[in-house]
């Protein structure tokens, strides 16, 4: 392997990255993985305290190195970390931390210049993009946000609820990770705990008589959506009450509708219990802030001590590849994931970039495999 001196570069050192990269280490391949802080699973090192995986253990692992038994069923995020720092360490995987690229280009002889921080410039013959899908905290700009008198931060800096114990707390988004905080909060001894609902969501069991949600969703991925939003109806009406009383109605479009435009359902960790209980309150979307207060959609004022954004991430890839014609959609995420690289840039791969109803952490144990065959046809070619 050390004499093959232009590697593939991995550009992320997060679990689609490192799985990347050892799946072609097995095929014979250099890979070098690039990681812009200082230690790989940088993203999983900043999430909130409670978050556990919504997947399995045993489909949650990447290739090559099983999860340990001891983390349960249900792994959490520091054993998450542990898992990362383990897997990179037994795979003898090639890492360097503490350079950011910023800037790929096409060198002209079929390989990629990758410009870096601290003026690095350096050759590969393919690249692997896996900078993760949570890479930007998106922060929308609501009228009066830079005047708001309360705390106002976005998801991705909070960890743990003892900073609100006493508090008025309004998570705006019902996403997994909105509903999920919200609970925390009101756990963790939040005076109260109000969760702004744009658009009500699809809420399922993550576990049903032991049947994770996550295998039925490996089951009905390459079902007919029609077929799949049916039988999701069926499932919700016999596995999840009726939450319209409390501000969560049965969203009208069906479940798998959703899903293929980018809303993935959100798997019961507590919410339901916490809002028939009364101690997470859904209320109107967040429109604006005036002064101390936030304006709701319905026209209501509260005036909440501080203001959780669960309002998700962007992708961030413009300035890496957005000058490359044919790589991102009109959204910015890549057209063209996994094994399969773009038409105009051969030699370039990305992998972690949606979010499955079967698993992200599946999903990149498999782009792994078929990315490592494709680059390793792509060199032989």
């Amino acid at each position: 392997m050390t004499t093959q001196p232009r590697p593939v570069y991995v550009i992320g050192g997060g679990p689609g990255g490192l799985a990347a990269a050892a799946a072609l280490r097995a095929r014979g391949v250099r890979a070098v993985v690039i990681e812009k802080s200082d230690e790989v699973g940088a993203s999983w090192r900043r999430h909130y305290d409670r978050l556990r995986l919504h997947t399995t253990r045993r489909l949650s692992a990447l290739p090559g190195l099983a999860m340990p038994r001891r983390f349960g069923r249900w792994v959490s995020r520091a054993d998450v970390v542990r898992y990362l720092e383990k897997y990179a360490e037994f795979h003898e995987l090639e890492i360097v931390t503490g350079v950011e690229v910023t800037r790929l280009e096409p060198d002209g002889d079929g390989g990629w210049t990758l410009h870096a921080s601290g003026g690095r410039v350096l050759t590969a013959r393919a690249v692997v993009v896996a900078t993760g899908f949570n890479h930007t905290p998106a922060l929308p700009d609501w009228p009066g946000r830079d005047t708001y008198t309360g705390r106002l931060l976005h998801a991705a800096d909070y960890r743990a609820p003892a900073p609100y114990a006493g508090q008025d707390v309004l998570v705006v988004g019902v996403g997994n990770t909105g509903a999920e905080i919200a609970v925390d909060l009101a756990e963790g001894g939040a005076a109260r705990v109000r969760l702004a609902v744009r658009t009500a969501p699809h809420i399922v069991r993550r576990s049903t008589a032991g049947w994770p949600a996550q295998r039925t969703g490996i089951l009905v991925r390459r079902l007919p959506v029609r077929l799949v939003d049916r039988l999701g109806a069926l499932v919700a009406k016999a596995s999840v009450p009726d939450l319209s009383a409390y501000g969560l109605p049965r969203p009208a479009s069906g479940l798998y509708s959703r899903v293929r435009e980018g809303a993935i359902p959100v798997q019961d960790v507590g919410l339901i219990d916490a809002v028939r209980a009364g101690r997470v309150e859904p209320v109107a979307a967040l429109e604006s802030f005036d002064g101390a207060e936030a304006v709701l959609a319905d026209g209501s004022r509260i005036r909440p001590d501080a203001v959780i954004a669960a309002t998700g991430y962007r992708r961030a890839l413009e300035g890496l590849v957005g000058h490359l014609d044919g790589v991102l959609d009109e959204r910015g995420r890549p057209r063209a994931c996994g094994g399969r690289a773009p038409a105009q840039a051969p030699g370039l791969y990305f992998t972690g970039f949606t979010n499955p109803i079967s698993g992200m952490f599946r999903e990149m144990a498999r782009d792994a495999e078929k990315i490592a065959k494709a680059v390793r046809g792509h060199l032989c070619a």
